[in-house]
């Protein structure tokens, strides 16, 4: 079976989940809101430019989960799915989701930000299978820290390597969907880089190589 991966964040969305889930804690109170968010967009600048310091972007933005219950963590997560995801879902990416679907095609999203922002929007998405960040839990309540390796960067091609030998799955007549230069390692690794809405150095990149270059907004 062909395998279809795709990043998430502004590639099949229209915005920065992990960035959007820092702003809505921010936005209710749930946060300091002046120094989280300074922090919030630091980090994120530096992602952008690839040189983001994944470890303390991780101690940082996991932190929350840690001191919050795991109720709470929920309703929080469905006010965040209504507010902030399903204005950037974008309709062009659930039609390409669609036509790799029926194509028979097996569908990954990989992505750097953690499971708990990204288990429901892959979910709403209707891609069963994700590769993400993970979150560490101990008795039944997240600690504020990740585990394993970060999907991030060439933590994404060892993620998915792994993945690839448990499931017996390869990446013969491949396609990866990315619109960052952070996925360069594993744009590299398939049969078929496609360049999303790419940020500027990624399409330089890929006009260079030759790879399709796509857009998925309106």
């Amino acid at each position: 079976m062909r395998l279809a991966l795709f990043d998430l964040d502004n590639t099949l969305l229209g915005g920065d989940s992990d960035h959007a889930w820092g702003d809505y804690l921010c936005e209710r109170g749930f946060l300091d809101a002046v120094a989280y968010k300074a922090r919030n967009d630091e980090f994120y600048q530096d992602y952008l430019a690839g040189k983001l310091d994944n470890d303390a972007y991780l101690n940082f933005c996991l932190e929350v989960l840690g001191r919050t219950e795991m109720d709470t963590l929920d309703q929080w997560h469905m006010d965040y799915m209504r507010d902030c995801i399903e204005p950037i879902v974008l309709p062009k990416g659930l039609d390409l989701l669609a036509q790799h679907r029926e194509a028979g095609d097996k569908l990954v999203i990989i992505t750097a930000t953690n499971r708990f922002v990204t288990g429901p929007i892959a979910a709403r998405l209707g891609v069963e299978t994700l590769i993400a960040t993970e979150c560490e839990m101990i008795d039944g309540r997240y600690s504020g820290r990740s585990t394993d390796v970060p999907c991030f960067r060439e933590g994404k091609v060892t993620r998915l390597l792994r993945w690839l030998e448990e499931t017996g799955h390869n990446l013969e007549d491949s396609y990866f969907y990315s619109d960052s230069m952070n996925d360069l390692a594993l744009l590299e690794r398939v049969a078929n880089p496609i360049a999303v809405d790419p940020d500027v150095n990624l399409r330089a990149e890929a006009e260079k190589r030759g790879w399709p270059v796509i857009t998925l907004r309106d």
